[in-house]
């Protein structure tokens, strides 16, 4: 049984306007019995008495007997009982039919109106189910929805109301998105020229005759943190762009940009197995899905065992482009799985070269994901290792 607090809105306005109805209702019936009865109390009484009157009059000097039309005789006494029967028995029975028939209407007319109440609780909630689609719209967008506002409801009531404070809350969570966005990409591109200038530089300077042994190893050990740098900011540009929608699409199949993740990638001591590389056509930006792939498989090489193992696997399920990188490597516990899709977040676990990564690439496969309208998951695998799938859809 459904306790009222666990009830819908719609269902509440429902029994309340059907509850109003009914005591409305069997008040009004009510009020009708005691007005018929007394009307029919003041009304029987004055017939008979007027009849008493008729009679006695007729019956002057008579003997007291009248004669009916049968050609029986009554005692005027029991004339004037049983004429006293038949009132109260009309009465009797035209109440008796107010209350039965009256509430026969009553419940059938009741019914009605709470099915009635059913519709126009609907209708009166229909905004507010307006205003719970575009909410969910927008969390399914995962903050590339906010420039979607509600539009006008009518006059301006409570509901009216909560729309614009709903719609004033989107404006100013999308302008500290896109401000945060823009000062990101500005940020690094800033950054990418004096990286670009130092790294010239640098070559230039241990490229010249006579530069000693000890400057140009010093010169590569710069190189080396420069060429780091350059990919933190080249992370950071693409995790800002791919956090908006993609709006020119080409068709892309996931198996191409998967062969060519595998064909460029430095597996060092990973075995890479046979791919399964199915066609999985979707619309969508080439150089991102490139990049999406890329990364997949560059994260299964880098967090994996000196002797571990990679697959890639690509196909279409249920109308979607599905891209599936697994590898083997160290255990990894399901509750961080969450915090490995988080910018700069890293887990401290063993890697196959030792390098330590920014902590970008899975949430730039996450971004890119969501950029495409699909959805990414990760499994971790009880032997270890990682099983990450991107689904998506072909629009």
């Amino acid at each position: 049984m459904i306790r009222p607090r666990n009830w819908t809105i719609r269902g509440r306005l429902t029994v309340v306007y059907g509850g109003l109805f009914f005591v409305a209702g069997a008040v009004l019936l009510g009020l009708a019995y005691l007005l018929v009865r007394q009307g029919l109390n003041s009304r029987l009484g004055v017939d008979t008495n007027l009849a008493g009157l008729r009679l006695g009059a007729n019956l002057t000097g008579s003997t007291g007997v009248v004669e009916l039309p049968d050609g029986s005789t009554l005692n005027i006494n029991d004339l004037a009982a049983l004429i006293r029967d038949r009132e109260q028995a009309t009465r009797d029975s035209v109440l008796g039919n107010l209350l039965t028939q009256g509430s026969v209407a009553l419940v059938v007319v009741g019914l009605l109106a709470v099915a009635f109440g059913w519709l126009l609780a609907r209708r009166a909630l229909q905004p507010v189910h307006r205003i719970t689609e575009t909410a969910q719209r927008i969390a399914r967008a995962d903050g590339r929805g906010l420039h979607e506002r509600i539009p006008s409801l009518g006059p301006r009531d409570e509901v009216t109301e909560l729309a614009r404070t709903f719609n004033a809350m989107l404006e100013r969570l999308d302008r500290s998105f896109d401000g945060q966005r823009r000062f990101v990409a500005n940020a690094s591109h800033e950054m990418r020229t004096p990286l670009a200038v130092q790294r010239a530089l640098i070559e230039v300077t241990t490229t010249r005759p006579g530069t000693s042994t000890d400057a140009k190893q010093l010169g590569d050990g710069l190189l080396e943190i420069n060429t780091r740098h350059e990919r933190l900011i080249d992370g950071l540009l693409t995790l800002a762009d791919s956090q908006n929608e993609v709006t020119e699409t080409v068709l892309v199949d996931l198996a191409d940009v998967a062969a060519r993740a595998l064909e460029v990638i430095d597996a060092r001591d990973v075995r890479v197995e046979e791919p399964a590389l199915s066609a999985a056509p979707v619309l969508g930006d080439p150089v991102l899905l490139e990049r999406l792939a890329h990364n997949l498989v560059e994260n299964a090489v880098r967090h994996n065992s000196s002797d571990g193992w990679l697959r890639v696997e690509t196909a279409m399920r249920d109308g979607a482009g599905v891209l599936v990188v697994s590898n083997s490597g160290p255990v990894i516990r399901a509750y961080d799985v969450e915090t490995m899709f988080e910018p700069f977040r890293r887990l401290d676990r063993e890697r196959v070269n030792g390098e330590r990564g920014f902590g970008l690439g899975l949430s730039i496969v996450r971004a890119i994901t969501r950029a495409h309208g699909g959805e990414v998951s990760a499994v971790p695998r009880a032997e270890g290792g990682l099983t990450v799938t991107v689904t998506v859809p072909t629009r």
